[in-house]
C-alpha cells in the first residue's frame, strides 16, 4: 500500500532537517503514517474517518488548554 505514495510532513516538524516528526500519505480509504526518521520501517495504516476523528480530537483538546 505504501509504494508510490505522496508522503508529507507536518508543518510542526522539529528544527534541523525537519526529521523529528511523522509523515502521512493519503489514499482514498486510508491514511498511512510513518516515522520521518525511519521511513523504510513499519507504516501504520488506518481508515481515513478514524484519522479525521483523531485529528479533530487533538484540535479540540489543544484549544481547551489555551
Amino acid at each position: 500500500m505504501t509504494e508510490n505514495m505522496h508522503w508529507r510532513k507536518s508543518s510542526y516538524s522539529g528544527g534541523g532537517d525537519g526529521d523529528t516528526c511523522v509523515e502521512i500519505a493519503e489514499s482514498v480509504t486510508h491514511i498511512a503514517i510513518r516515522d520521518s526518521k525511519a521511513p523504510t520501517r513499519a507504516t501504520l495504516s488506518i481508515p481515513a474517518p478514524s484519522f479525521t476523528a483523531f485529528v479533530e480530537g487533538v484540535k479540540r483538546h489543544s484549544r481547551s488548554d489555551v
